[in-house]
């Protein structure tokens, strides 16, 4: 089959957005997985107030544009990714693309907004730890398990793509 210069500019997009997806994906993932597997468990050996300060102080520090960018980037790209895809006629990879979209709006965008922020606000608001971090890193581990499965349903997309070719 050959490119038209429009299907070739299509699917240069299509690959950037997959690409970004992945890329994006995958700093999620790790870090949800990091601070589930670490950064909480070591925060938890400390006093409760030591550990409470030092939350704080990480949730001033994370709402930066690159924190910002990747987890705001995945639903994005993946969707894109996704359209841009079926547009070319590479159904399978498309809908995956599509899938991984709506895998990370409900299991980590909404979870963020719904039930890890509102922790977050009440433990700057003087909230305890003992409280916040059960709850909270539960949450985490949720947004870690489906940033993950974004990523390889987005990894799936690329691999289904790449055999159409």
């Amino acid at each position: 089959m050959q490119l038209t210069t429009s299907s070739a500019a299509t699917g240069s997009l299509a690959l950037t957005a997959a690409v970004l997806t992945l890329v994006a994906a995958g700093a999620m993932a790790g870090l949800f997985f990091g601070f589930s597997v670490a950064v909480m468990p070591g925060l938890d050996s400390l006093d409760p107030e030591a550990a409470a300060e030092a939350m704080r102080r990480v949730n001033g520090r994370i709402l930066n544009p690159v924190f910002l960018t990747a987890f705001t980037a995945v639903p994005f790209t993946a969707g894109a990714a996704g359209g841009l895809l079926l547009a070319l006629g590479h159904r399978a990879a498309g809908w995956a693309f599509l899938l991984a979209a709506v895998v990370y709006l409900l299991g980590t965008f909404l979870p963020t907004a719904a039930v890890n922020v509102p922790l977050n606000d009440a433990l700057a608001a003087g909230g305890d730890w003992a409280s916040f971090h059960p709850r909270w890193t539960t949450w985490n581990t949720v947004r870690a398990a489906f940033a993950t499965l974004t990523l390889l349903l987005s990894a799936g997309g690329l691999c289904l793509w790449s055999r159409d070719a």
